[in-house]
């Protein structure tokens, strides 16, 4: 009998030690390329730009914060501009194009560029986190969408560094002077706090 429920038991011990180095894979790959990107010159500039697809981007030089999280993911080999649209071309009204810009289709071009999107995108695939004020609660790689003065979106990625003073860990985002690690979790009202851990990263 203890026989029996060991062998039952092993399988799924061995199942929850892959996911868990999956999951610490994934943490430590996408934070080492969302770091990678503070140490890039970019100017802050989200006008609308025509862009190949898939693997589109901007112009390397300029970009907004929704641009540090696609080319994190990018930089591990996914592509959140083909993943978004191709959600929304099927999914439309679960996102707001219409409602906030007055859109009837998908914009390749824009779609995944824009705040609100990627949150509706990371809760149908991802995980959608509670909102908290302990800084212990958001783990590297986590997502996180604040609403900055002005009703303006905004995103950044949790990495593994934290503040010396608050303890809470950094964010690597950009919001103005481009992409930087700053302690500011909690310096606005947080609207959403997601985990978007790639398929690649499950097999």
């Amino acid at each position: 009998m203890i026989h029996n429920l060991l062998s039952k038991l092993l399988p799924l011990a061995l199942i929850l030690q892959v996911q868990g180095a999956a999951a610490e894979s994934f943490a430590k790959d996408i934070v080492f390329a969302a770091i990678e990107r503070t140490k890039q010159e970019v100017r802050y500039d989200g006008r609308y730009i025509i862009i190949a697809y898939p693997n589109g981007d901007v112009p390397d030089n300029i970009g907004v914060c929704t641009d540090v999280v696609i080319r994190s993911y990018r930089a591990i080999g996914v592509d959140l501009q083909q993943l978004v649209h191709e959600d929304m071309a099927s999914n439309f009204s679960a996102y707001p194009s219409k409602r906030i810009w007055g859109l009837n289709a998908t914009d390749r071009n824009i779609d995944h560029r824009r705040v609100p999107n990627l949150q509706v995108f990371f809760s149908r695939h991802g995980q959608v986190l509670p909102v908290t004020t302990q800084g212990k609660d958001y783990q590297p790689g986590d997502l996180v969408t604040w609403v900055l003065p002005g009703n303006l979106p905004h995103i950044g990625l949790v990495s593994d560094k934290k503040s010396p003073g608050s303890g809470d860990p950094l964010i690597v985002h950009n919001i103005g002077a481009g992409p930087s690690l700053d302690d500011m979790l909690f310096s606005y009202k947080i609207t959403g706090h997601y985990r978007y851990v790639p398929e690649k990263y499950k097999e």
